[in-house]
């Protein structure tokens, strides 16, 4: 089974009338609320630096996006570990406020493309400095919002010294705590499971800024295979049979074509995979999913479900915005009827 590309993509694309997000429109969060699509887009200008914000778009039918400013509706602090970007938005709801969790950096990380596989700019800050700004590392945090447009940035959710990315939030709590999914880099080896690439752990915790519980490894890369390096994408969405959540696959060790797979995380206890995709359901072909930022990447950070269709938004090539879509009852059945082993 593959996931249906639009025929309206790439669906949105860098604005040239804005500086801010010129050259990148990609990786966006997406909620769907009161039958309205509302669209949190990490966007970025031709500057050397290459600072990275938030836009906001709207949609009456998830397909045709309008943007509700010229502005950025979140952006990097002007003082505060997070000057550098934030990124990467994943949107879930809880009372009437949406939680957003993003990826950030204390310096900008320059035109990433021009560089080696994983190298950005630093600072020098002198042989004491932390890790997290001696190495200009990602970290994730936590922001909450009841409109996009008005904003509490609650702080960092992961440990500082980890490259840790790909956090998202479960839309509700299990159990009685809260459950998030994460992908620290760092944590590759015999110390934890033997696995050569960064894998997806999931964690749990009784505030939703704690997150002291230990974490479980929850899916590791198949050597060899098009998920050498693995990653959580979007979040859990609930189904009578599972938690049904998408993530993305990279060969060559992180360094080749991203694509995209499903999982099925038993409901109660979601360290438990009942179900997988044994080959990807999506994978670059067209030129905006490959001729960009990086060559050959479909990067899902938001799907919603509306008539029982699964609406995927996914960044092209680091540059422009898709939607995939498929009904959600089909691919739970097709992920469930895969073979674990």
């Amino acid at each position: 089974m593959k996931l249906s590309k639009h025929s309206s993509n790439p669906i949105f694309t860098p604005n040239k009338k804005n500086e801010w997000e010129e050259l990148v429109v990609c990786n966006p969060g997406v909620y769907l609320d009161n039958n309205k699509f509302y669209m949190l887009y990490r966007a970025a200008g031709n500057d050397e630096e290459h600072i990275i914000r938030f836009g906001l778009a709207t949609s009456e039918d998830g397909i045709n996006f309008k943007r509700e400013s010229d502005h950025p509706v979140l952006g990097p602090s002007h003082e505060g570990p997070d000057m550098g970007c934030i990124e990467d938005a994943r949107i879930v709801k809880f009372d009437d406020y949406y939680y957003v969790t993003y990826a950030f950096r204390p310096f900008p990380p320059g035109q990433y493309w021009n560089f080696k596989h994983d190298e950005v700019l630093v600072q020098d800050h002198g042989e004491n400095a932390p890790k997290f700004i001696k190495n200009n590392m990602a970290n994730s945090a936590l922001a909450v919002t009841k409109n996009f447009k008005n904003w509490l940035k609650l702080g960092r959710i992961t440990d500082s010294d980890l490259d840790d990315r790909d956090v998202i939030l479960f839309p509700e709590k299990i159990n009685g705590k809260y459950a998030m999914l994460h992908r620290p880099k760092e944590w590759v080896g015999e110390k934890w499971g033997g696995h050569e690439y960064p894998a997806i752990w999931i964690r749990f915790s009784h505030d939703m800024l704690v997150w002291d519980e230990p974490s479980h490894l929850l899916l590791t890369g198949i050597p060899g295979s098009w998920e050498e390096k693995v990653g959580g994408s979007t979040p859990p969405i609930k189904t009578d049979s599972g938690w049904l959540v998408l993530y993305h696959g990279v060969e060559s060790g992180g360094q080749g074509y991203y694509r995209v797979g499903a999982l099925i995380l038993d409901l109660e206890d979601p360290t438990k995979i009942i179900g997988k995709t044994r080959d990807w359901i999506m994978e670059p072909e067209f030129d905006y999913e490959i001729e960009g930022y990086y060559k050959g990447c479909v990067f899902p950070t938001g799907n919603v479900v509306k008539d029982n269709v699964l609406y995927v938004y996914y960044g092209g090539a680091d540059k422009y915005i898709g939607l995939a879509t498929c009904n959600i009852n089909e691919l739970v059945d097709f992920t469930l009827s895969q073979p674990l082993n």
